[in-house]
């Protein structure tokens, strides 16, 4: 017993001369994550009932005897995703958070079925690793100098925080960069699409016909279009078809264009004057929002043009006569 109590002190003595006062807890908390690094597949690993095999395959059975043997055999034959055997840990059990996310993702441009397995796989990814970052870093700040326990704790927290919080920032800006192309180029296509309608197409042939227009220049826009235009093809009911255009673009202005669209589709009036005189109030309100940002340009400016003018200003007023008096000053002395 005595000679483990010696072990201790000499390995406590050892790690407090080498790392600080502080050396056995950071070793401590080293330690402990790659533990929980090491233990973390094992928990995450998906069990799998051997009756689920039976289960797969009557319900398999089922579906070809009803029709849709075919889309279970593609599924079935397809690539499997990496990580679906962690979806249970890395989707949001609960419906209401999960749809939340799936929208935000979908208004930012990601469309895929796996896009909140993988947002939130890199959450916890980028968390790690940062989070490893932090610690290798105040392991270091310790052994080269004596920094506070408060200084460590910060070191170490941030680091993780940043990483977990780095793919949300991304998908915010993303989000905010595709309503901001969408809102900029949807007068120019409402007026293609006007100039379609009287021309003689349906609003199914003019909708394929803008989305392959403006594809250079507001390319988001266009896939939204391209879906529309499919999501028709398919036999989808249109009113829908264009409440999940809305929904997955999340701009103002596109809700209340699906909203005259379904309006005059449900009233029996003319679509084309229907456009022509939404296309105009889009106009005009892009008009306004230049015309806005015209007016807050002034405003932003008034920081940036007191710093950078009037101290060379100050200067070129005041420095000589502040010369003048400290030479006067200097004489007087002497």
């Amino acid at each position: 017993m005595d000679k483990i109590f010696e072990l201790y002190a000499t390995a406590n003595a050892l790690l407090t001369e080498q790392f600080g006062d502080l050396g056995p807890l950071l070793v401590i908390g080293v330690l402990g994550l790659f533990l929980a690094l090491l233990t973390l597949p094992a928990l995450l690993k998906k069990q799998h009932d051997p009756l689920d095999k039976l289960r797969a395959a009557s319900q398999a059975s089922a579906d070809v005897e009803a029709g849709n043997g075919k889309k279970r055999l593609r599924q079935k034959n397809g690539k499997g995703n990496k990580l679906e055997r962690y979806s249970s840990f890395l989707e949001p059990q609960n419906e209401k958070e999960y749809s939340a996310v799936a929208l935000k993702l979908l208004q930012a441009g990601y469309r895929s079925k796996d896009a909140v397995r993988t947002f939130h796989f890199l959450q916890f990814f980028l968390g790690l690793v940062f989070l490893c970052f932090g610690v290798i870093y105040a392991i270091y700040s310790s052994v080269t100098g004596e920094p506070t326990t408060q200084a460590l704790i910060l070191s170490v927290i941030i680091p993780g925080g940043v990483g977990y919080m780095l793919p949300k920032y991304w998908v915010t800006r993303r989000q905010a960069a595709r309503e901001e192309e969408i809102t900029n180029g949807f007068p120019d296509s409402l007026d293609m699409m006007l100039v379609c309608v009287e021309a003689g197409q349906s609003l199914d042939q003019s909708i394929i016909r803008v989305s392959g227009e403006i594809r250079a220049g507001y390319p988001a826009l266009a896939d939204e279009f391209e879906i529309v235009s499919q999501e028709m093809k398919a036999g989808k009911d249109k009113q829908q078809v264009l409440r999940d255009m809305s929904e997955r673009a999340g701009v103002a202005d596109v809700a209340s264009f699906v909203t005259v669209l379904i309006q005059s589709a449900s009233f029996g009036t003319s679509i084309a004057e229907a456009l022509r005189v939404y296309g105009a109030e889009m106009r005009d309100k892009r008009v306004m929002r230049a015309e806005e940002k015209a007016n807050k340009l002034p405003t932003k400016m008034t920081l940036a043009t007191m710093m950078l003018t009037v101290p060379p200003l100050l200067i070129i007023l005041i420095g000589p006569s502040i010369y003048g008096i400290a030479q006067t000053l200097a004489e007087a002395n002497f």
